[in-house]
Parts: C-alpha cells; structure tokens; sequence
C-alpha cells in the first residue's frame, strides 16, 4: 500500500506558484459515504499479474466541533502471493469539510518484515505538523497524501490548457514537499471496469528506490463531475505497476464519463 500512496502524491521539490493550485477548493465531486475499489496489477515479464487490492472510503466525521470528512485508503496483496510479500496498510486523513485541509494524517504500514505507524496533527493557523511530539513548519495550504488527491478532484480542468501544472503543498516523513503534475489533456481509456472519457495527469517523480524518476506516470480521472481515478500506470525499478478501478458507491454524481461497461 506504500507504493500505492506514492503513487498517488507528486514527489517534486520546486517553488510553488500563485495560481494553478489546489488550494481553496469547494467540495463538489463527491459526497460522505463514497467507496471506490482498485485491483493492482504487476508486470515484470509481459504480463500482468492480481498483485493486490485498493479500497478507497469517505465517511462524514466530527473533529472538536467541526465538521470533517474522514478518508481511508485500505490497502492489501492478493492472498495467492502473501508468502512472497504480505501487505496490510491503512491510511487516514481527518479533513475540514469545508476547506478539505487536514487536522490529522495517520498510517499503518505492515509490508513483508517492514512495520511504521505514525500520526501527523496538523495547525493550518500557526502553519505546523507535530508527529512524535515534534513539530515542523508547514506553509500556507498544506495537504497530508491522502486529503491531496480529494482536493485535486475538485479542480476545474476545464481552465487548463494541455501542459499546465497544477502545484499543490503536502507534508510526509517530516517534511515538506511542494509538488505538482501535468495536466495532458483528454483521453479514452478502457480499463478492467469499462471504457471511459478520461483526463489525463503525469506527475513529475523523483528518482528513487522504486521509481525511475521523471513523467514516467499516467493517472487517468474521470471526465465528469466526481474526478475518480480509473487507470494509473508507472515503471519501476524492475517492472510496471497498472492499477484500475473496479468498482464503486455512492458516488456524488452520474457516471456519465462511462462509454460501455467491459462485457
């Protein structure tokens, strides 16, 4: 699940622009009560192999008086291969309904022999995270893995122009990443679930025991109103990662990116 989620957040180190950002987004994509499934395939000889499964769920929730969403992203491998690498991992973030900026990240990682948890409070007034009674200076805007990927849902692609970047501030492992990914305009793509009018991102990454580096990654979101990912495809080190969407609930609005179901 930890190569999942760095699928899913833009490592980049770069200045962060004014505009084209993610920051003060309205919700409008989607709803508490949301659950959106993925089945991770991996391919090392030419064919794709079920690695391992993704489950994606917003439930509505109440932080000191305020009203909040709470997203959890589930990850696990495919029981057939647990004996090769078992994976068991649980991400959350605790967000401001209205602003969808974070008060608290945590994750469980439970990879082969690898263990971590940790628990990231956030102040979006005084611009900190503390993690293990330590705390770090944020920026104006800061977004945890896991609430990033909600907010980038709701921006309006219609403004953007093929090559635009969207820039966008997250804090992990005590630090602080600004980040971005290109928008590469629209696409059909079919997927394991169906065939879909699609937009197309490449977030930039940087090289590193997993990835290649570069804008080597294609996500894929919906070209409707709810902005989920369908397809996301990477190299790696030693191989390629595909994940699709497989499935959903209750979803904020008609499916209407949908141009036919896989028979």
């Amino acid at each position: 699940m930890m190569l999942i989620i760095h699928f899913l957040i833009f490592l980049f180190t770069n200045f962060l622009p004014a505009d084209n950002n993610i920051c003060n987004q309205t919700n409008s994509s989607f709803l508490a009560g949301e659950k959106i499934h993925y089945t991770i395939f991996y391919n090392v000889i030419g064919i794709y192999v079920n690695a391992g499964k993704a489950d994606f769920n917003t439930v509505s929730s109440n932080s000191n008086g305020t009203d909040t969403y709470t997203f959890t992203a589930l990850g696990k491998s495919n029981a057939n291969y647990d004996w090769i690498f078992k994976v068991r991992d649980k991400y959350e973030s605790v967000v401001d309904s209205k602003t969808l900026l974070p008060y608290q990240f945590s994750r469980i990682i439970n990879e082969g022999s690898f263990h971590q948890s940790d628990l990231i409070q956030f102040n979006q007034k005084s611009r900190t995270a503390t993690t293990a009674n330590i705390s770090y200076t944020t920026s104006d805007c800061t977004y945890d893995v896991i609430s990033a990927v909600y907010a980038a849902r709701n921006m309006n692609f219609s403004n953007l122009q093929i090559g635009d970047k969207v820039y966008l501030n997250f804090f992990l492992d005590k630090s602080l990443y600004p980040s971005y990914f290109k928008y590469l305009g629209k696409e059909v793509v079919s997927t394991q679930y169906g065939t879909f009018k699609a937009l197309k991102l490449a977030p930039l990454l940087v090289k590193g025991s997993m990835f290649k580096g570069g804008e080597h990654m294609t996500i894929w979101i919906t070209d409707d109103a709810n902005h989920i990912p369908v397809r996301l495809e990477t190299p790696i080190i030693v191989g390629s990662i595909k994940m699709d969407m497989v499935g959903y609930e209750n979803l904020r609005h008609p499916l209407t990116s949908l141009i036919e179901l896989v028979q």
